[in-house]
């Protein structure tokens, strides 16, 4: 009763033996009282609830209909002990540190992300969110629009949402890590990853940063038309975004030691965010369809509404598979999939192939971004691949001679020095590993690079 209140409610009947068989109660009145004495006695505080009688195959039952409380925690109190409960799945389980300062704040109409920081907002920059603010709506952002936005409150104190808003946000587990793994599981481990990046800053600088990781590590994919081109990727992106958005805004702030994660396999991307469905459950039993819109962090939601990444309306899942059935590519069964293991999110999108299909020109994620750098394809047809292979030949040297002097060197500061993108460095650094040339010992993080020949 405890797990249900703190949650989306339930229903609990008595005459059912644990195999399922109708067995009834004797005396269902004298139970409902001893039922409803129990409640009293072992709940704090009570919630609301409804008992009442129910009869099948001549035989009498009790059912306790336990409404969603609006006063969490509600606690069991028994065995010496005062807990909460909350329910994961089909089961009724202690909550979490995190998940009780949760409830607490949810019975006291509050959220996380609303709270006072221990920040001050003197001390923080927002260039990235004003900046974005412009460039997706063409309005300035005011100073006004820091107090309408909730990034601080009336009397000027920098909120959690702000602290997580911030340039060089100081809320340390407020980071992405992205993956692209070597197979279809982590089993060979990092020394085998084929990219691996970590994101810290703004909540916008964690989506931006997510989704160029996973343009790099895909594939660009088209079909030409007898007027433009179609595009077929391998992930469609508004399903990618969506995806992403929802993972940042509604996860669990308040669950230390757990970042959001993008892991790209051979045959599928999955993104990972700490906190399951708001008012606990499995996304199994519910239609994603017509799921009512629970919002963990109001004010990040109306952030990125504000942004134009979101809608209010909490419309993400059916955009995320209607991207997926709008595919050119899509086959029925082709779908994202949702699940909710132990207290967190998982959305699972399925890659499209691109390779081999007639009438479909592919591309490395790259390819395009690579030769604008160097004048490639912006210097027109003529000649303009040759001149690229010569400047990328010397890129490649000058990238080697900077390996060499430094083997700890990371990606983002081979870029720094060669003026170059992260993403062209990381193309370069593919052929050089294809090529024999270079291996990788570790991750981005405590690796170094091994130059073979």
């Amino acid at each position: 009763m405890s797990a249900f209140a703190n949650g989306i409610g339930g229903k609990l009947i008595w005459g059912i033996a644990d195999d399922d068989t109708l067995v009834g109660l004797t005396d269902a009145k004298g139970d409902s009282e001893k039922i409803s004495e129990a409640i009293k006695s072992h709940i704090d505080p009570i919630p609301d609830f409804k008992l009442s009688f129910a009869k099948c195959e001549d035989k009498e039952f009790v059912v306790l209909d336990v409404m969603p409380g609006a006063q969490t925690p509600y606690y069991y109190i028994g065995d010496g002990q005062m807990q909460a409960f909350v329910r994961v799945g089909n089961e009724s389980v202690v909550a979490s540190v995190a998940k009780h300062k949760e409830l607490v704040l949810k019975g006291s109409h509050l959220s996380y992300d609303s709270q006072v920081s221990r920040w001050k907002f003197e001390d923080m920059a927002f260039t990235v969110l004003r900046a974005t603010y412009f460039k997706r709506t063409n309005r300035s952002f005011e100073d006004s629009d820091y107090e309408s936005f909730g990034i601080v409150n009336e009397k000027g104190e920098l909120t959690n949402a702000g602290a997580l808003l911030a340039d060089y946000s100081p809320v340390r587990h407020s980071r992405l890590f992205c993956t692209r793994w070597n197979g279809v599981d982590k089993a060979n481990g990092v020394m085998d990853a084929l990219d691996d990046e970590e994101y810290s800053g703004s909540l916008v600088s964690l989506l931006q940063a997510g989704m160029d990781f996973v343009r790099r590590n895909s594939k660009k994919a088209w079909r030409k038309t007898p007027d433009n081109r179609l595009e077929y990727p391998e992930y469609p992106e508004r399903a990618v975004e969506e995806g992403l958005v929802n993972a940042l805004i509604h996860r669990n702030y308040l669950e230390l030691g757990s970042e959001v994660h993008i892991d790209m396999y051979d045959n599928r991307l999955e993104i990972f965010s700490p906190g399951g469905l708001m008012d606990g459950g499995s996304i199994k039993d519910m239609d994603v369809m017509n799921m009512a819109s629970r919002r963990r962090n109001p004010v990040l939601a109306d952030v990125f509404n504000r942004l134009k990444y979101m809608e209010r309306r909490g419309s993400g899942f059916k955009k995320i598979i209607s991207a997926y059935k709008e595919h050119e590519g899509y086959k029925d069964g082709f779908d994202p999939a949702f699940s909710t293991p132990w207290d967190s999110f998982i959305l699972t999108l399925p890659k499209f192939i691109v390779d081999g299909i007639e009438g479909v020109y592919v591309s490395d994620g790259d390819d395009a971004e690579d030769y604008n750098e160097h004048g490639g394809q912006k210097g027109g047809q003529k000649g303009g691949q040759k001149g690229g292979q010569k400047v990328s030949e010397k890129t490649i040297d000058t990238i080697l001679r900077y390996i060499k002097d430094n083997p700890y060197i990371t990606r983002k500061a081979l870029g720094e020095k060669t003026g170059i993108s992260t993403s062209a460095i990381q193309k370069h650094i593919n052929r050089l590993k294809a090529d024999g040339i270079i291996v990788r010992h570790g991750g981005d993080r405590g690796g170094y690079w091994i130059i073979l020949k």
